[in-house]
């Protein structure tokens, strides 16, 4: 196991209410430099609001979340300068309607990175041609697929050089045979050593590109461990039932 320096991701004891309901009840976990953790369980269990608390997206009820070393349960914490450092890719890719895919790349590093124009673009057509969509540069994102959305959404989250990606349910408003192209995408990430928290419904991807699986139900984490343990010899029942459900 990685040593306690390369800790990327600190969550000690994490809750998290709506109201009063209650949907992450103490999540303790660490996730250390370079390790690809892959978060699945049931729908409503808390998986997105976990991955959401990260980056405070969600305000956090209780407990410490440290991000690379910003405390982002502290209300003095300045989180857009945390956030610099943090990918995010969301189910619906949230891309700009009005500026073309090299628009919507070049945003985010000119506007808050205070980039020049020029290494701005050149940064934007490198990631394109990283995720395979280079000769889409100026199109407008209501001419793309969903899977091509969903890779400048990647692409788009890469200009900003983060060292963490969070990834929430990346293919889950694609369609069946888009799927693949985007979790190609997310493997050669992997393979480079980024530093990823991605929840999923794809198992296989489970399988094949997670160091560590969390699985997460009714708001605690019921059972982790490597995808072979999970996945052949998973020792809590209530994952045991859900991975019936699911294979």
């Amino acid at each position: 196991m990685a040593d306690n320096r390369n800790v990327k991701i600190h969550v000690e004891n994490l809750q998290k209410s709506f109201g009063k309901h209650k949907v992450l009840t103490g999540i303790t976990t660490d996730i250390h430099e370079g390790e690809v953790v892959v978060v699945i369980g049931p729908s409503g269990g808390g998986k997105s609001t976990f991955l959401r608390c990260i980056n405070r997206l969600e305000e956090i009820s209780s407990g410490t979340v440290i991000v690379d070393g910003y405390d982002v349960s502290s209300k003095k914490t300045d989180i857009n300068k945390m956030r610099e450092n943090v990918g995010m890719v969301f189910q619906h890719f949230n891309l700009f309607a009005n500026l073309n895919v090299l628009g919507n790349l070049m945003l985010a590093p000119t506007e808050l990175k205070k980039a020049n124009k020029q290494e701005a673009k050149e940064e934007a057509l490198k990631m394109l041609d990283m995720v395979g969509l280079l000769e889409k540069a100026e199109a407008f994102p209501h001419q793309l697929s969903g899977g091509q959305k969903q890779r400048v959404a990647i692409a788009r989250a890469l200009c900003m050089h983060p060292d963490i990606m969070l990834f929430d349910e990346p293919t889950s408003a694609l369609d069946p045979e888009m799927v693949g192209e985007v979790l190609a995408v997310m493997k050669e990430l992997a393979k480079k050593g980024m530093t990823m928290v991605v929840v999923t419904h794809e198992m296989g991807f489970a399988r094949d590109v997670a160091d560590r699986v969390l699985f997460i139900a009714d708001g605690i984490i019921v059972e982790e461990g490597t995808p072979e343990q999970i996945f052949q010899n998973p020792q809590n029942q209530r994952t045991i039932d859900f991975l019936n459900c699911v294979l």
